[in-house]
């Protein structure tokens, strides 16, 4: 048996066949064989998916004549000294398209080349039977825990990180079930390689690395055509989507289009660590443009190469975006928001938290599993949630959201009024202590964080003054928090909790090694990216990640 595919049989202004209403009596007839049996798995927008099995005996014998099957070619030459232009491909203008008939036996070549069932040379002798993969392997049989310590001895081998990263990739492009073994058994290892601090150095060179769409790429382009954009991932069971316009990656800023590395990346430790399938999961990005001048003068930029579109337009797309997921996937999808600015984040958690599945992983995702570190480092520190001071080095969706659901939960164990609990509470932002003198020029969002006080222009004097005993971070710029304020920290607090929270690790508040140094080995300490155990003063102390 040989299957013929075309991906597309209706041309767009006709429903007769492309390609065979130019035929000659005897093709059509020939041509009507292969159309025997065909069998339609939809229509939708106009658009129908066929595909057609056929015994090619009876069929390519009758074209024309006999002399130029494709399977019998008798070397009679054609447009650039090829075979003869049976289908007519050679004469396709843009008015007339015609897509290219293929061939493929039923064999396990293919089969090698997709990711999703290949196993290398992990499949067994009964395997390459069944699957027509004789002679396309070597002959031996390795099992995928040896695969495993092979690639691990490889990785290890590379110095440069965004190497490893690269690696992986390719790895997961090829052998998906090794990539999710191998990191599912070294995720300590690896979690810094496929995540942070990795991807924000991946990102920032995925024009250069870029190799296969791992993804989605929904553009201003495809405005009015986003549903038949989903249509054409070839997964249709989808649970989750992560999806970013790339606007603020990490503590990078905006990398446009090349911030498909953070869905990407996201999904992966949601298969490795959640349990999801990787068909279920699809990672999107948005491009509306990029403001990152370096970006739009790079070669290899991948994006549009325009400024960002913002106001009405840009709400329109998502508008369209939104209500295309829901139409192609249902209501039960879950839509994470990942990596938007401010200004749209917290809008579009608004907008569509009653009538989307929605979750906006910088809001609330990280507030989740900075409040579970609270809460352990309580268990050194001492005293309940209500007892604590909280100071945040910055305003934006984290800092905000871990201080909002820090005050919920402070409220539900004390029963006191969530405005009174947010007193408790001081974030800082570029312009200094959020004060109630400030409230005018604020944003929406923070306008609950005004206390009264007088001004504080810096971070240094907001800690003498407020005296907080956890001190988080989350303002995307490094080396804030100096050695006088930690310091500061550890004059009034026995056990300062300091949590370092900006990714990567080169935009991280402090390093493990400072907040140690600095407070005599007394800080409670945890970043956002991982960083090596410290030892200081004879003893070893392994910071945490929040």
């Amino acid at each position: 048996m040989i299957s013929l595919n075309r991906s597309s049989f209706l041309n767009k202004s006709s429903t007769s066949f492309s390609g065979i209403s130019s035929f000659s009596h005897s093709q059509r007839k020939a041509s009507a064989t292969i159309i025997v049996g065909l069998s339609s798995n939809g229509h939708t927008n106009g658009r129908v998916e066929k595909k057609i099995g056929v015994v090619m005996e009876s069929t390519f014998k009758e074209m024309n004549n006999g002399a130029a099957s494709v399977l019998d070619m008798d070397g009679k030459t054609a447009v650039h000294g090829g075979v003869e232009d049976v289908y007519g491909e050679d004469h396709a203008t843009e008015d007339q398209c015609v897509t290219p008939w293929t061939i493929s036996v039923a064999s396990g070549y293919s089969l090698l080349r997709d990711p999703h069932h290949n196993k290398g040379l992990a499949f067994t002798v009964k395997e390459r039977d069944a699957h027509y993969l004789r002679g396309l392997l070597p002959p031996t049989v390795v099992s995928q825990d040896l695969q495993v310590k092979k690639m691990m001895h490889n990785l290890r081998q590379y110095q440069v990180p965004l190497q490893r990263y690269v690696a992986m990739m390719d790895l997961q492009e090829r052998n998906e079930r090794l990539f999710y073994k191998l990191l599912v058994d070294n995720v300590e290892e690896l979690l810094p390689v496929v995540y942070t601090p990795t991807v924000g150095e991946a990102c920032q060179k995925y024009g250069s690395i870029f190799r296969r769409p791992q993804g989605l790429y929904i553009s201003l382009r495809e405005k009015g055509k986003i549903l038949e954009v989903l249509k054409n991932w070839p997964e249709k069971r989808i649970q989750v989507i992560v999806v970013t316009d790339g606007e603020r990656i990490l503590g990078l800023g905006d990398l446009g289009c090349q911030g498909m590395g953070i869905p990407v990346g996201k999904l992966s430790l949601y298969t490795a660590l959640g349990g999801l399938r990787p068909s279920s999961c699809l990672p999107i990005t948005i491009d509306v443009g990029t403001n990152n001048e370096q970006l739009l003068n790079d070669e290899f930029y991948i994006g549009l190469r325009q400024r960002r579109a913002t106001g009405q337009e840009y709400k329109e797309l998502l508008q369209e975006f939104m209500s295309a997921v829901k139409q192609n996937y249902g209501e039960k999808v879950l839509v994470q928001f990942e990596d938007f600015a401010n200004h749209n984040a917290f809008e579009l958690l608004a907008r569509y938290r009653t009538s989307h599945l929605v979750f906006n992983d910088d809001i609330q995702g990280t507030a989740s599993v900075v409040l579970a570190g609270v809460v352990a480092a309580l268990k050194l520190v001492g005293g309940t949630l209500a007892e604590h001071t909280f100071l945040f080095l910055g305003a934006g969706e984290a800092g905000t959201g871990i201080a909002e659901l820090i005050a919920l939960e402070m409220s539900k164990q004390t029963k006191a009024p969530l405005q009174e609990i947010r007193k408790k509470m001081w974030l800082v932002d570029s312009k200094g202590l959020i004060v109630s003198s400030r409230k005018e020029s604020l944003q929406e969002f923070k306008k609950a964080w005004a206390h009264e006080h007088e001004p504080v222009k810096t971070l240094l004097d907001a800690v003498k003054a407020i005296k907080p005993t956890v001190l988080i971070g989350t303002s995307g710029v490094g080396q804030t928090f100096t050695k006088e304020v930690v310091e500061a920290m550890a004059s009034f607090n026995e056990k300062p909790v300091i949590f370092a929270l900006s990714n990567p690790t080169s935009q991280s508040e402090c390093t493990a090694e400072e907040a140690y140094t600095w407070s005599k080995g007394r800080a409670i300490y945890a970043s956002g990216s991982p960083f090596d155990p410290v030892e200081y003063e004879g003893k070893v102390f392994v910071p945490g990640q929040v």
